[in-house]
């Protein structure tokens, strides 16, 4: 399809998912005046978000925290945040290697914005590290280990061993990244005694572990996959057999739900539902499922909730609306279904030379007015922010 037809295909599709403005339509803002930009567009170098399960934003508004890095593959650089206003910058910590360029150091924010949590590489160790922003003063808190996602109002920090040779930690720990410490929250034998069946079926007698735990907003429950090595290179598609959704109480201590398939879940503001791909929404009490009605099926979409629980951003590949599979386009949608617009779409072919490519990723701020999303147009893969008409 040529790329003049192409834009026509997705003019027409966002007029018709379109309706007209109104008081109470919460795509208002949305709609028209939307600007899109990079955060640091001086940057010569990767400035890459971690995913779509943090905000890059900090809690009050003032920093964006992004991976930078002048290496090809994004695999190798610095944390560092940048002024909103005024465009500061300050490196928080230097010489992190990483697994790939998609979701890089896993950086995000910690202890209402006083910290900023990462993992990586350094000297052949995997280890996790918190940064206090004020001073930049690292502290490397787990070795060995990796971090899962948090909340940016809370001190705790979910760890999981490294899925390509997770040695001893094999477990959920969770991590205080005020006083250090580390305790076992869920182990993978409990996993194991809760779903037999499953985990023979999926895995045979394989070891496993449990991976990539993210918490609820108020650290009340978390969900995470299992994982089997596989390889032992932490930088391939053949590093481990990961697959399942399993949710768990931590305040009860009892596990929720088995979902034998993934997907890309993230946590609803509600604290119980969980926003999965195809605008699903799962009852994290029971397992059950629904879809928001009149929405389209995306592909390679990871949606997110704006923090006033009316909208969903995600994003996707653009042949699902006319254009190139290489092009991707961030979509916003009234979480009541039917409705949804567009905000911008863009060649992502190029960017970070990794072995596992940086996708956008898009995420509301803290305040519902910005979104942020990668974009890999260029030499570089840059961190974008679209602002509401309203937000300037």
């Amino acid at each position: 399809m040529t790329r003049w037809l192409a834009s026509f295909v997705f003019a027409v599709a966002v007029v018709a998912a379109s309706p007209a403005r109104s008081d109470d339509d919460p795509l208002a803002a949305w709609r028209s005046g939307v600007r899109v930009r990079p955060v640091a567009p001086e940057t010569e170098g990767h400035t890459i978000h971690s995913y779509f399960n943090t905000c890059p934003e900090s809690p009050d508004g003032k920093w964006v925290l992004f991976f930078a890095s002048s290496k090809a593959d994004g695999q190798f650089g610095e944390v560092r945040i940048r002024n909103r206003l005024s465009g500061e910058e300050k490196v928080l910590a230097k010489d992190i290697a990483v697994e790939d360029a998609h979701r890089v150091a896993c950086q995000q924010w910690a202890s209402k914005g006083r910290r900023v949590v990462f993992h990586g590489e350094r000297g052949g160790e995997w280890f996790v590290a918190a940064v206090d922003v004020e001073s930049a003063t690292e502290r490397v808190l787990a070795r060995g280990r990796l971090a899962g996602w948090g909340q940016p109002q809370a001190d705790i920090v979910p760890l999981y061993g490294p899925h390509w040779n997770p040695g001893p930690h094999r477990d959920l720990e969770l991590l205080n990244v005020e006083t250090g410490e580390i305790r076992t929250a869920v182990t993978n034998d409990a996993v194991k005694t809760a779903y037999p069946e499953w985990l023979a079926k999926s895995y045979g007698d394989k070891p496993t572990s449990i991976f990539f735990p993210v918490l609820s907003p108020d650290s009340s429950r978390v969900f995470f996959k299992m994982a089997a090595s596989s390889g032992g290179d932490a930088r391939s598609t053949a590093a481990s057999q990961r697959q399942g959704l399993v949710c768990y109480s931590l305040a009860d201590q009892r596990f929720l739900f088995l979902r034998e398939r993934w997907g890309h879940p993230a946590w609803h503001p509600d604290k119980k539902t969980i926003v999965e791909m195809a605008y699903t929404l799962i009852d994290s009490d029971t397992g059950k499922e629904r879809r928001l009605p009149g929405l389209p099926v995306f592909r390679g979409d990871h949606p997110s909730a704006s923090p006033d629980s009316k909208l969903i951003v995600t994003d996707t590949t653009m042949d699902k609306l006319g254009g190139e599979a290489t092009e991707w386009g961030v979509i916003v949608a009234n979480a009541s279904g039917t409705d949804y617009v567009m905000l911008h779409h863009f060649d992502n072919s190029r960017g970070a030379r990794s072995w596992r490519r940086s996708h956008p990723h898009p995420i509301f701020s803290p305040d519902g007015r910005r979104i942020y999303f990668n974009v890999s147009s260029g030499p570089w893969t840059q961190l974008f922010v679209a602002e509401a008409a309203e937000a300037r």
